[in-house]
């Protein structure tokens, strides 16, 4: 079937987003889900926390390989084809997951059910900003926020209904229905359409590419554990950033790249770009410790747990779509500068606390901080997209997801030396070594508990870094100019029947 051309007057904007919404959940139910079932799958292929963990951290590492391809794959086959091949794919592995015959199957499962994950994000938003009109795409980018919001919220909660009243297939047998109803929405609503389609193809900037991001990402998954120091992660860091290295003045060389690097020429792109990397590696930075101080330190169950994060969750849901209606009429600068003081205080204040805190506090701080980042995840990312033309929006979307990856490995990594290192200072300075027996868990709570706090204070000053990087976004260009000019642009487009080819 030949591409169509679309105008964008004539795009049917609802219809779209829905069948970009079904496939966001579902990515993102493939990340949130599983971990609450760890206890039920380490007991029923006999395997430890460590060996379990890498049924999650395989998944992320190839969702960060497959991410800077993506671009390539929807130029080559169509950004359609491509969402739809790996909606197929991400749906028929969590079949065969449900009847993994012990862990090392699942664990392979789960890699190669990431590397279609990992496809279908970069593809939900290369589709948003070459088919939707540039009018709509701050609304539009909102709403698919959201729907990367819902699985995190809902996903737990789910998976551990179903695994508590049936049994651990489940936890991938229910991606099954949303899979094929994502990619029955997909074949029928979204257009066929291609902009440009590739000639050659770059060997040699896909095996820099893999070799480059799956050195470094391991690396920081296993740094912890290994130690920052040890040869095992100076070697793959070394070598990864060698392949990086290759990898860029081969692209930057070529007629034709797997990933055009070009992108990084607009400084727009590249100031939003590296404020949400900043935003990220706070984000990521106690993203198991909260849990962990509910459950060990204070006895919460798993389940209260979920029911305490979920109405941050459910906030920063609710707030999105405000934020995407608020984008064109307010200075987005001042969207983004709120968001971010808004996640410093909230951080800030989650970094105070003690064994008997209240968790109505947790909640109300948490909230803060998840309001904080519906205001500047939405705004950064279409300030940034939005710069980049129709053509490339595909390769700059591929960075985007490749690069927020990236730093959010190293966000685990450094985070979690952090507080190895901070608990070791603690339970010294605390006595733990010469105390009671009895006393000994009161003190390990204690220490747990100050550690956590030094980590969330590091991950405020992070995050007040990207404050003036904020400003260099719109230097000399006052936004009522900017907003003019942006109007008069989209008319130009109407003028000149701007169309997809």
């Amino acid at each position: 079937m030949p591409p169509i051309e679309i105008k964008e007057r004539n795009i049917p904007f609802v219809p779209i987003m829905t069948a970009i919404f079904f496939g966001s959940v579902l990515a993102n139910l493939g990340m949130s889900s599983i971990s609450v079932a760890f206890p039920m799958l380490m007991n029923q292929f006999h395997t430890d926390l460590t060996t379990m963990q890498w049924t999650m951290t395989g998944y992320l590492l190839a969702t960060g390989v497959v991410a800077p391809v993506t671009g390539y794959l929807g130029e080559k086959i169509s950004t359609k084809y491509l969402y739809i091949t790996a909606l197929i794919g991400y749906t028929l592995i969590s079949g065969l997951s449900a009847f993994a015959w012990n862990v090392e199957s699942l664990i392979t499962f789960r890699i190669v059910q990431g590397i279609f994950g990992g496809m279908i994000l970069p593809s939900t938003m290369t589709i948003l900003y070459q088919v939707i009109p540039r009018a709509k795409q701050a609304f539009a980018l909102s709403m698919w926020t959201l729907s990367t919001m819902l699985s995190p919220a809902f996903g737990p909660l789910l998976a551990g209904w179903l695994i508590g009243k049936f049994e651990w297939k489940w936890l991938f047998l229910m991606d099954i229905p949303f899979g094929i109803a994502a990619i029955v929405v997909a074949w029928r609503l979204i257009p066929y359409y291609k902009l440009n389609t590739p000639k050659t193809f770059d060997l040699l900037g896909l095996v820099t590419v893999i070799l480059s991001s799956g050195s470094i990402l391991i690396a920081f998954s296993e740094a912890h554990a290994w130690g920052w120091s040890s040869w095992r992660t100076l070697s793959l860091l070394a070598f990864g950033f060698l392949m990086l290295g290759c990898f860029i003045r081969g692209e930057l060389m070529i007629q034709e790249p797997l990933l055009n690097l070009k992108v990084f020429v607009n400084m727009k792109y590249t100031v939003s770009l590296a404020v949400l990397a900043i935003i990220t590696l706070n984000l990521y930075s106690g993203a198991y410790l909260i849990p962990v101080f509910l459950q060990n330190v204070q006895g919460s169950s798993a389940l209260e747990v979920g029911l305490i994060l979920l109405p941050a969750t459910l906030a920063m849901a609710g707030v999105m779509p405000l934020v995407g209606k608020l984008y064109m009429r307010i200075a987005p600068q001042w969207l983004i500068v709120s968001g971010i003081l808004l996640i410093a205080v909230g951080t800030f204040a989650i970094g105070r606390l003690d064994v008997n805190v209240s968790q109505w506090y947790i909640t109300l701080w948490l909230t803060i901080r998840y309001i904080g980042l519906s205001l500047t995840i939405m705004p950064l990312t279409n300030v940034g997209m939005e710069a980049i033309p129709r053509e490339l929006s595909g390769h700059a979307s591929s960075v985007n997801n490749w690069i927020r990856q990236v730093f959010g490995s190293f966000s685990i990594a450094l985070f979690t030396s952090l507080i190895a290192s901070r608990l070791t200072i603690h339970n010294q300075a605390l006595g733990l070594d010469g105390a009671a027996e009895a006393q000994r868990k009161l003190l390990k709570a204690e220490a747990f508990t100050m550690s956590s706090n030094d980590v969330y204070v590091v991950a405020t000053m992070i995050v007040l870094v990207g404050l003036p990087l904020v400003w260099m976004l719109y230097r000399g260009k006052p936004w009522k100019r900017t907003l003019a000019n942006h109007k008069l642009q989209h008319v130009q487009n109407f003028t000149q029947k701007e169309q997809l080819k």
